[in-house]
This record gives structure tokens, sequence and C-alpha cells, in this order.
């Protein structure tokens, strides 16, 4: 059992795991739709991978991995997805390509703050409801997935999971505003990119839909506006409540409570979001349910034991794989995040990195951070937040906002039809540029 989990041979729970929610939605969509079945998958490869690494003396990666990544993980997704599904934006403005472009910029800015999930579904309603009027519709939503769900996560490590699972492993909280500038250069080509593609569309519209749009206004209006305050309280909670301002949490005799006192105080500020929003308002008008989350958790519980052994493989034989390049490890995250889920990719590359011989980490001049070179944790971040906009099954909130745009009546493009006509059209030239000018 030993041999086992430190051979090739453990990838192959991880890999099946990653293959069943990369292809479950394409094949069998009905039967992936219910979480009970994705619970079962879960259970069925890490169950006896769980035992494997027991019986392979690995239990204190098993206990790290489920104890000190996992539940940190959920518990922060849970209070962002419950604080943010606390605020409702609504309202009906002029569908203008600078009223849209500003739309797409604030979430943008949004995503780094509240997620990019939070700041999608804040967004998404609004923006088809300001378009309902005009007919080209789907390059808006195209945009708003690079945008919002993806790119504009880059800031914090609220803003994308990768960077929360790259935080528990060292990255100061700060660190990532070191990304500004890729995540300017980024957001502000997609940005001019999007608002002449948006004029080119608005001059096509026929005059009574653009008539109609003028006279169907409703001003903006939000509500559930306390959630800003507990939202406020994460990222406070995330910035301050660790290891690196409270040494004490690291310390291996301290009490439970203080090892996870920033769960315990994200678990509050999501029990007084939970309390003090209106039922009115996260239930009938932002449409909450608690399916997402759930689904989420039931996965994730899977990935994070199966991902125990082939993260001991994959830091084992680093030196082996061929990547010593700050552009090996951009698109090779990059490549994997776009079709795989993008966090335990960027997990996956991190111990990748760690695992190169002393003389690779001295050739690249960089400091130390994370564990390994300040350059390779840019690039692993930045193939992992951006390459998640590729697909829809890239990131998790693409998916959602796909599914309702098209509750909304717009009709998206196909999986491959949005790949050939705007991935690999438009992203993955700025993608390249990004890596040619900063990696």
């Amino acid at each position: 059992m030993e041999t086992f989990v430190h051979s090739a041979w453990s990838m192959i729970p991880f890999g099946i795991m990653l293959l069943m929610i990369a292809i479950g939605p394409l094949v069998a969509e009905k039967w992936w739709e219910s979480n009970i079945n994705k619970l079962i998958v879960s259970l069925f490869l890490g169950v006896p991978t769980a035992v494997c690494l027991i019986m392979g003396g690995m239990v204190h990666d098993l206990e790290h991995q489920v104890l000190f990544d996992y539940v940190p993980f959920i518990v922060l997704l849970l209070a962002l997805f419950v604080i943010t599904g606390g605020i409702h934006l609504s309202g009906d403005i002029k569908a203008k390509p600078w009223v849209n472009t500003l739309f797409l910029g604030i979430g943008y800015i949004l995503a780094s703050l509240m997620g990019t999930t939070g700041a999608a579904m804040l967004l998404i309603r609004p923006v088809i409801t300001t378009n309902q009027q005009r007919k080209h519709t789907v390059h808006t939503i195209l945009f708003f997935i690079a945008l919002v769900a993806n790119c504009g996560g880059l800031l914090t490590p609220l803003g994308d999971p990768p960077l929360f699972m790259l935080f528990l492993r060292g990255a100061p909280f700060t660190w990532f505003l070191s990304m500004l500038p890729e995540w300017a250069f980024t957001g502000a080509l997609l940005l001019i990119i999007y608002y002449f593609v948006d004029r080119y569309y608005y001059a096509k519209e026929d005059w009574t839909n653009l008539a109609n749009d003028s006279l169907e206004y409703e001003k903006l209006r939000l509500t559930g506006s306390i959630n800003f305050v507990y939202l406020i309280g994460v990222i406070l909670s995330v910035a301050f409540i660790n290891e690196g301002t409270i040494p004490q949490m690291g310390e291996e005799n301290a009490p439970l409570w203080l090892k996870f006192l920033r769960e315990i105080v994200l678990l509050s500020l999501t029990g007084l979001s939970l309390y003090t929003t209106k039922k009115e308002v996260r239930y009938t008008q932002n449409k909450f349910t608690w399916a997402p989350i759930i689904e989420v958790a039931v996965l994730f519980l899977g990935i994070f034991t199966t991902m125990t052994p082939a993260l001991a493989y994959l830091k084992a034989h680093a030196s082996e794989l061929g990547l010593n390049t700050p552009w090996q490890f951009y698109y090779s995250t990059g490549m994997l995040s776009s079709f795989l889920d993008n966090t335990p990719t960027a997990v996956a590359f991190h111990s990748v990195a760690t695992g190169l011989t002393a003389e690779q980490m001295t050739a690249f001049a960089c400091p130390i951070v994370a564990g390994i070179p300040e350059i390779l944790l840019k690039a692993i971040s930045l193939g992992a937040v951006m390459f998640g906009a590729m697909t829809y099954i890239g990131n998790g909130p693409n998916f959602m906002v796909k599914a309702i745009a098209e509750e909304s009546g717009i009709k998206m493009p196909s999986f491959f039809g949005y790949v050939l006509k705007f991935s690999l059209v438009v992203l993955l030239p700025i993608y390249i540029i990004v890596q040619l000018i900063f990696l």
C-alpha cells in the first residue's frame, strides 16, 4: 500500500475526479445535475484513496488536506456565497455601449473584493435586464464571463478559489496586489475590445428596439446593503486572522478554536447575513438556493482527498517533468485550468514548483514566496485565473452565468462554439500578449 500511494498510479482517482467534473455536464447532464450523484462519485473515489493513504503512512498529509485546506476553502466560499447572495441590484437603464462597458468595468473591480462568483451573481441579472430590449446581447454575456467571472479576481485571495489556496500555502494577502499591472492591462484590453464590439452591434439594432430601451427606464436600486459590512468583515478576517499576524495559530499544540479562529469568524458573519437579510431580497429577488454551494462542497471533498497522493507524487518528481520556466508554468496551468477546475490545477502546479531542485530555484534570481520563486507563483496565479474563462467549465461561475442568460431567453453558444468563436479569437491572443510582456 505504501508503494502504491507514492507511485504514479495513485494519481488515477484524482484524474478520474477531474475528468468527471469536466465531461459530466456534457455527456450525462441530467444525471450529473443531482448533487447526490456528485457525492456518490466523490465518496467512490475519495474513500478508497483515504484508506490507502492511512495504510500507506500518509495520515498527516490527508489530515492537512481535509482539515487545513478543504475546511477553510469551503467556509470562505460559503461566507462569500451567502453574504453576496443577500445583496440585490435591480433596475433597467439605457443599454448604450458606454453603460454596458461601465457595468463590466465595475464588475471587474468587484470581482477581487467579493469573489468572481459573488460579483457575477450580483451583476448578471441587471446586465441582462438592461439589455433586454436589444437583439444583439450574446457578446455582452461572453465578455461578462471573461471579465467579471474570471479575470477580475486576480488581486486578492478572495477573488478566485485558486488564489485562496495559494494564500493558504503561504502567499501573503497583499502579495496578490503585485499582479495589479497584469490585472489592469488585461482588463483594459478586454474592456476596450468590448466597447467597440458593442458599438458595432448597437449600430445594427433596429430603431424600435432602441426606442423601447429609452422608454422602459427604471432607476438602479440596491437592497441588502448591510451585507457589504459583512463582506468587509470577510476581507479583514482573511487578511489578519492567519498565522502571519497571529503566529500562535500555527503552533502544533494550539487549541482547536484558535487554529480555526478565522473560520469561526467567517461562519459568524455568514449567520449574521442570514439573520439580518430580508428573505424577500435573498430568496425572491435573488432566487437564492443552496444547491451551488452544496455542489462545490461535495465535489471538492472528493477533489481534496484524491489530490493528496497526486500532490505528493508531483512534488517528488517535479524535476523530471521538464517545467522550469515561467511561461511553461503559465501555459501548463492555463491549459489544464481551461478544461478542468482551476483550483486543483493551481495547487498541483504549486506542488510541482515546490519540488524543483535548489539549483533550479536559485536560477530564477527572485524572492521565494509561498515556498516557490515569486515569478512561478505569478505564472501559476495568472494561468489559473485567466484561463478559467477559456471554456464554460474552467471556473464555477461560468456555467451559472450561462444558465441565467439562457433562462432569460439569450441563445448562448455551445461548448465548442464558445471556444472557437470567443476564447481562441479574443482571449487567447490577449493571454499570449500578457505572457510576452509580463513573464
